[in-house]
């Protein structure tokens, strides 16, 4: 299981974005497994498609589907590990507490663009 941060969607989705390719990659080899997006970190993705609207945000939403990513929810368990790594790591950010709590909580890789995750921990890999 691979758990999907927002900025892999984000350059999944922006053929300029610099770790399109990267991302491509990555996603396709992590497709043999269960790609999955914190619900935290869809919203993420949402933000700009909903500024540029509705059909932007449909666009997204069939990305999402056709990729078979399955969107968790935000559980208490998971708010409470992201608790946990904020208060272990004062510059981590709750959106990225959220994504690596999810992972934790499901015993999955975490996947992003982010560089100082790996850092935080063993199963971060960046694109």
């Amino acid at each position: 299981m691979v758990v999907l941060d927002a900025s892999v969607v984000i350059a999944l989705l922006d053929a300029g974005d610099p770790h399109h390719a990267a991302a491509v990659e990555a996603v396709g080899h992590a497709r043999r497994e269960e790609l999955v997006l914190p619900s935290s970190a869809y919203a993420e993705v949402l933000v700009d498609p909903w500024r540029r609207g509705p059909d932007a945000v449909a666009v997204v939403k069939r990305f999402v589907t056709d990729l078979g990513i399955r969107i968790a929810p935000l559980t208490e368990q998971v708010a409470e590990l992201a608790a946990r790594l904020r208060a272990h790591h004062r510059a981590l950010r709750l959106p990225d507490a959220l994504v690596l709590a999810t992972a934790d909580a499901l015993e999955a890789t975490a996947l992003t663009c982010d560089r100082s995750w790996p850092r935080l921990r063993r199963r971060a890999r960046v694109v």
